[in-house]
């Protein structure tokens, strides 16, 4: 099959409407005001849910929230996630109850931010940073270990009293948050 092109003009043939074309785009946005936004220290406003790096936290009394129940490491799509199973430290109120984790690595160049880990976490023990400038001088310094994630995450709330109040809100506590009749949250006075 054969296609026809069609015949230019001179004026085409020279590219000349082309380039004056894109001269014109370029010389109509030299009079418009510049932004720049000076980065280290103005930090640009993130908006909705934005998904940042992900870290562990610990619970408010200071106990690593994970229970080494391996799901995040099942879910997640490039296997970023490394968990090794340990136990709670001996003497401690919850060490025949739950485990925690021994070895936890997330390898920050594989991982894409995609929330699945966070989404699967039953105990709530991982969450998304809303920090998107994470660097490092090697390959090796991009995997946060326990320890790392750990510093990063710091100490949530706990909204899942499973063994304090055993499966119950602490008294005086809404067991859930307080909405309107079109389901906004009604701010407490």
């Amino acid at each position: 099959m054969q296609v026809q092109r069609p015949k230019l003009t001179f004026l085409e043939r020279t590219y000349i409407p082309q380039i004056l074309k894109g001269m014109w785009l370029t010389i109509k946005h030299v009079p418009q005001k510049k932004f720049t936004r000076q980065y280290p220290e103005e930090k640009p406003v993130l908006f909705g849910d934005y998904r940042g790096a992900p870290t562990l936290v610990k619970d408010p009394e200071n106990r690593v929230k994970c229970v080494s129940c391996q799901l995040c490491e099942f879910v997640c799509p490039p296997k970023a996630i490394r968990i090794t199973p340990g136990f709670r430290a001996e003497g401690a109120p919850d060490e025949n109850v739950e485990k925690e984790p021994q070895e936890f690595e997330i390898d920050m160049l594989r991982c894409i931010y995609c929330g699945f880990c966070e989404e699967v976490c039953p105990e709530e023990a991982i969450y998304l940073q809303r920090d998107f400038a994470i660097a490092g001088y090697s390959r090796d310094e991009l995997k946060f270990k326990k320890q790392k994630l750990l510093e990063l995450g710091g100490v949530r709330p706990d909204s899942i009293w499973k063994w304090k109040y055993k499966g119950a809100p602490p008294p005086g506590t809404p067991i859930g948050p307080v909405r309107d009749g079109k389901g906004a949250p009604v701010a407490e006075a």
